[in-house]
């Protein structure tokens, strides 16, 4: 017959142990490479999000641009690992939240319920306030919808349609000017 101090202190190590093996697979999960497979197997999906964030106007969209590839590339090269797999984790969320609300994927969508997604999970990446933030931030990486919105954007503004059609552009744009006052309905630099 075991006694009650044995059963409490097996009870306390189970826990113990439970908790270091859960610590150690979420340390793997946050540390592995992210999977840059699967993101070009859902091309169509970072376009139609792209495309949806940066929507074509009298302007190409970021979908003509090919801004997914750059998303693609920067995911698998340069961003850290931590931020990295909570992309493609959110990505997957993503899809999973559109099947289970319009049982639809994120392409077929009608664009006004491609922006309800989008302001779904923008309200879920809305970071804690001041240090809270900034330490989940740095220990858990940034949330999937900040991700995407700063890659969009970033590859937008640095590829050729994007610089040129989008933005106003000179080729050879001449001396430095700090201050250039915009006309109405003119297009921010892309040069200086």
């Amino acid at each position: 017959m075991m006694n009650r101090r044995t059963a409490l202190g097996r009870i306390i190590l189970t826990a113990i142990g439970g908790g270091f093996i859960f610590g150690g697979y979420k340390w793997y999960d946050w540390h592995k490479l992210p999977d840059s497979a699967w993101l070009i197997q859902h091309k169509p999906l970072l376009a139609s999000l792209a495309d949806t964030i940066i929507p074509p106007t009298d302007t190409p969209g970021a979908g003509e641009a090919k801004v997914e590839e750059y998303i693609i590339a920067m995911i698998r090269d340069c961003i850290d690992r931590k931020t990295g797999n909570k992309f493609v984790d959110g990505l997957k969320e993503l899809e999973h939240y559109c099947h289970s609300e319009y049982s639809k994927p994120f392409e077929q969508l009608s664009l006004a319920d491609k922006n309800k997604v989008l302001d779904h999970f923008e309200k879920k990446a809305r970071p804690f306030n001041a240090l809270v933030g900034k330490a989940e931030s740095l220990y858990l990486g940034s949330p999937f919808f900040a991700t995407l919105k700063k890659l969009t954007v970033e590859g937008y503004c640095t590829s050729e349609l994007g610089a040129t059609k989008g933005l106003s552009y000179l080729y050879i744009p001449g001396h430095f000017q700090g201050c250039i006052p915009l006309q109405p309905g003119q297009k921010s630099w892309a040069t200086r």
